[in-house]
């Protein structure tokens, strides 16, 4: 079944603002890279144009990753999870997704503490 954009759109259950939240996973390696935030327009043009658009909380506009630095992310899948509060989009990320200049946002964040927990 191929949903229109204006039907994910209708999916999506946005915060107070008309953002969701996207996981931006790299689709061979399945590393997670960010996380940014898209209102229905910045899907709207991720899904047509074959790269990832953002809207920017602090700047209030659209951005695309690599307009600037051409780390660019060209779209490969993207899913929506079970509730519709968030994306999952996996890309083909070109040089670093981070805006420090790591591959990932998560590289320099730090491991936290915690409990390890095990299956049972």
């Amino acid at each position: 079944m191929t949903l229109s954009v204006e039907e994910i759109a209708q999916r999506l259950k946005h915060d107070d603002k008309g953002l969701v939240a996207a996981v931006i996973q790299q689709y061979d390696s399945g590393r997670v890279l960010m996380v940014g935030y898209m209102n229905d327009e910045a899907l709207h043009r991720t899904l047509t144009q074959g790269r990832v658009t953002f809207w920017s909380r602090s700047r209030q506009e659209y951005w695309r990753k690599g307009d600037t630095s051409g780390h660019a992310q060209y779209v490969k899948k993207v899913e929506i999870d079970c509730d519709g509060d968030a994306l999952l989009i996996q890309v083909d990320q070109v040089g670093a997704a981070c805006h420090t200049g790591e591959y990932s946002c998560f590289d320099t964040g730090g491991q936290l503490e915690a409990y390890v927990g095990t299956a049972e």
